[in-house]
């Protein structure tokens, strides 16, 4: 299967997807994967025989729908202001900013299938959103950005660590920097400001549990 070009990328996304609501932000539609859509059932020798890297964007990971439902509900925090979505993933988080009025919304991720995901995301939800692969992480956080957010980022030590400087960084700048965790393991107990708390639904394929205790936190 040939997925070199975005044509093909935004085929194989539609083909494999299905658009559904997440659970907790009933009023966007994104092109997700479920128990009834091809790409659940292939297993990671799957994925890698076709050349794809595990598919984060077919999925609305509970940090990202917190940290999105927290947006759509409080839409001062980003209204009129440029917003930068880091390790986007489907876009969820992007798409809220936009819908919340943002002035610019920048979604980053470092896989390229995230762009495709996100343009037809953002199409099904009337919105405009750019999009970059770059690492963000190997520069300083962008100095146009007003705000970042950020959501489930702490499922890794390492990338975790680089990940919480880079943003400390951000918010030493004048940056307001939001983060959404549903208690990965890596996640620092302390330092942050508590915003919002949220049961959020999952599904056992993804989490350990149903329904995850998902906070939004603020880097003072």
């Amino acid at each position: 299967m040939d997925l070199s070009t975005p044509a093909a990328r935004s085929a194989f996304i539609l083909e494999n997807t299905r658009l559904q609501s997440p659970p907790h932000t009933p009023e966007l539609r994104l092109h997700l994967a479920d128990e009834i859509t091809p790409i659940w059932k292939l297993t990671e020798e799957a994925l890698l025989e076709i050349g794809l890297p595990p598919p984060y964007w077919a999925f609305a990971w509970a940090g990202g729908q917190a940290l999105a439902r927290y947006v759509l509900d409080n839409p001062d925090v980003v209204a009129g202001k440029a917003v930068v979505d880091f390790a986007s993933g489907s876009g969820l988080v992007a798409i809220a900013a936009a819908r919340a009025g943002a002035a610019r919304v920048l979604a980053a991720d470092i896989d390229g299938y995230c762009g495709e995901a996100l343009a037809l995301n953002a199409r099904a939800n009337g919105v405009v959103v750019g999009f970059t692969d770059i690492d963000l992480l190997d520069a300083p956080p962008p100095d146009w950005a007003d705000v970042i957010l950020a959501g489930d980022i702490c499922y890794e030590k390492p990338l975790a660590e680089r990940v919480l400087a880079w943003l400390a960084q951000a918010r030493h700048a004048g940056a307001t920097v939001l983060i959404g965790d549903p208690g990965r393991s890596y996640f620092p107990r302390t330092g942050l400001t508590l915003l919002a708390e949220y049961q959020v639904e999952t599904t056992r394929e993804l989490e350990d549990m149903a329904v995850k205790r998902t906070c939004v936190w603020a880097m003072p």
